[in-house]
């Protein structure tokens, strides 16, 4: 399952209040490109039917059956980096 660090809690507390989105779900989705390249996607939206649902540091988190393998053992975290610079 994945989970999300108290850091990157806040800031997806504080984006959905900006974008009128508070107390909406966080979909966390992810895929492997052609190329073998492990992507992420995050945005607020409705539960649909057999998304695995769950709360983490007080976010209701939504997966869907094709990103639960890809996502699992997953920590979400935010760091704030200088432009150009890299972690």
């Amino acid at each position: 399952m994945l989970t999300l660090t108290p850091a990157a809690a806040t800031q997806i507390l504080a984006a959905s209040l900006e974008s009128d989105a508070e107390g909406m779900a966080l979909r966390v989705a992810a895929k492997i490109e052609d190329d073998g390249q492990l992507t992420f996607g995050l945005g607020y939206d409705e539960e649909r039917e057999n998304d695995l649902s769950y709360e983490c540091e007080g976010l209701t988190l939504l997966i869907a059956p094709p990103s639960r393998d890809l996502l699992e053992g997953m920590l979400l975290d935010f760091v704030e980096v200088a432009p150009g610079d890299w972690q």
